[in-house]
């Protein structure tokens, strides 16, 4: 079935949805979530969102705090654009009904927290529910919108493109974007989406490591989808691993978010001593997340246990209930009371710092092919993200893409979509052992975990590769022969963006934010300010 819009959206998070609500105003928008459409990211954000707007504090200060996170491969344009623009989407926010918690001394203001790496409070929350808050907001609006058709349980399986005879763009551009392939789980039909634009805001790929902080919908969805269709992709190999997962059977890696850290959280060993001093002497647990993840990491290694503890007793019981009543309360139900001791903690993958490679608008190098949030690269981040810059970034380049798109004639003008082909079978068969899946997904993630994690080496790299080739030739050999799940699609993309990471941290010989390698230990000042780009058909580094 053939379906047109102005806008595809892949992605219900916060940079899909607040982008869906701006495109409203001048065209019909389309927007498809693989499951429900708070099951994103952004739901699982406690942090909140980093602005400049104490009395103490200034964007040129947000700006320096970020560069110094980015450990010099932040592009310095992108973040001034991001810092810059953040008190205007702080302002829409409210305007669509979000109430950030208000300071206790000051009620007209709200209360800003502070995280890893930031030198001043800057961090606006909705107590430690913001990201939450934040969807059920956008949510409501976008439900409430005609112009705006969301479906849910649609899994995009590929992009749709075709040589370009005039691009609006520069002659480098080769190809356009038409929509995309859409499989409703729900059915098995794959649907045929058609739009004069299509934006990725797919999310991350935490799911590719064994142990993450992401949901499930994390599979890397837009960037295999991106890559496959000839866009470019960079900086793979700057996973960012969060330092305080909760250490649990049961509680799936619940994140513990950085606040505690910021309001006086200290991290100790399984004696009770604090550790921090020996590898961030003065910044202690306000380090930038890289490095508090590998001291623990070095911990864990030197020791022999399974997690060290996070204490946040010493503060007052009813601030950390107040202040923390969806950490209090889900740590309670696994046993902890954080008002009285400490609390068992891990590193686990959280967030995707490189990405689909876009301009400062969002548009990548094919032709009407947009990406946004986690999914894309534009250079804010660099090597490694500053605490609570993810949602300012969403919510930034969404303002950006909608800039571009409701400004362009492009992209404004009627728009007849041209013959695609329906999605063809051919001679697939239902899937009748699962195992196949079940199996490669154990895998890819027990390997990532092992060979490319928080600590690298060239040998573990290069075993990895060995070891993820042919799964991934395997399920491409797969793809044509089996009816295609929800599964399927999830496990493909998650086994190539698996290859991508692993490719990128290759590439890189020296350590630097998010990559660590012992056999390159040092930064090499000539691979300052270099990415590490992909695209289809570039040889392995």
């Amino acid at each position: 079935m053939e379906h047109d819009t102005d806008y595809l959206i892949i992605g219900s998070g916060v940079a899909g949805l607040s982008l869906a609500l701006k495109l409203a105003r001048v065209g019909r928008v389309t927007l498809i979530t693989k499951k429900g459409l708070t099951d994103t990211a952004t739901t699982y954000a406690q942090g909140g969102i980093a602005c400049a707007l104490g009395e103490d504090d200034s964007p040129d200060l947000h700006i320096q705090d970020t560069l110094r996170a980015g450990d010099g491969l932040c592009h310095e344009d992108v973040v001034r654009l991001v810092v810059t623009q953040g008190p205007d989407r702080i302002r829409e926010l409210e305007s669509l009904g979000l109430t950030f918690t208000r300071s206790p001394a000051v009620s007209t203001h709200p209360d800003l927290g502070r995280e890893g790496g930031h030198s001043r409070r800057r961090v606006l929350h909705v107590e430690d529910f913001t990201g939450q808050s934040l969807e059920k907001t956008l949510v409501s609006r976008a439900s409430d919108t005609s112009a705006i058709t969301i479906q849910e349980h649609h899994v995009a399986v590929d992009l749709i493109t075709r040589c370009a005879v005039r691009s609006p763009r520069p002659s480098s551009y080769s190809e356009r974007c038409l929509g995309a392939y859409v499989l409703d789980s729900r059915t098995g039909i794959i649907h045929t989406y058609l739009a004069k634009a299509t934006i990725l805001a797919t999310g991350g790929a935490g799911k590719v490591y064994l142990y993450t902080s992401n949901p499930d919908v994390a599979t890397g969805d837009g960037i295999a989808m991106a890559y496959r269709a000839g866009a470019r992709v960079a900086n793979l190999e700057f996973v960012q691993f969060h330092p305080t997962c909760l250490f649990h059977p049961m509680a799936k890696n619940f994140l513990i978010s950085e606040a505690l850290r910021g309001e006086g959280a200290r991290l100790i060993d399984h004696e009770g001593r604090r550790f921090m001093e020996k590898y961030a002497p003065t910044e202690m647990e306000l380090a930038n997340r890289d490095v508090i993840a590998r001291a623990i990491d070095t911990e864990l290694k030197k020791s022999g246990k399974d997690c060290v503890y996070l204490d946040l007793s010493h503060r007052p019981g009813e601030f950390i209930r107040t202040r923390f009543p969806n950490i209090h309360e889900t740590c309670l139900r696994f046993g902890y009371d954080i008002t009285k001791g400490p609390i068992p903690v891990v590193p686990a993958a959280h967030y995707m710092c490189g990405g689909v490679v876009t301009d400062e608008y969002g548009e990548t190098n094919i032709a009407g092919l947009f990406a946004l949030g986690e999914t894309a690269c534009t250079g804010l981040h660099g090597a490694n993200r500053l605490a609570s810059n993810s949602l300012l970034e969403g919510l930034v380049m969404a303002h950006q893409v909608s800039e571009r798109l409701t400004r362009d004639p492009a992209f404004l003008a009627p728009w007849t979509p041209p013959p695609v082909p329906p999605w063809d079978p051919g001679g697939a068969v239902d899937l009748d052992e699962a195992v196949i899946i079940s199996f490669n997904w154990d895998v890819i993630r027990r390997l990532m975990w092992n060979y490319v994690g928080i600590v690298r080496s060239d040998k573990r790299l290069a075993l990895a590769r060995e070891r993820i080739v042919p799964i991934l030739d395997e399920l491409q050999r797969h793809y044509w022969d089996y009816i295609l799940t929800s599964d399927f699609v999830e496990v493909r993309n998650l086994a190539l963006v698996a290859k991508l990471i692993i490719d990128c941290a290759s590439g890189r010989a020296e350590s630097r934010g998010g990559h660590f390698n012992v056999d390159h230990p040092c930064k090499d000042d000539w691979n300052w300010r270099r990415d590490t780009v992909l695209a289809r058909g570039t040889p392995r580094p």
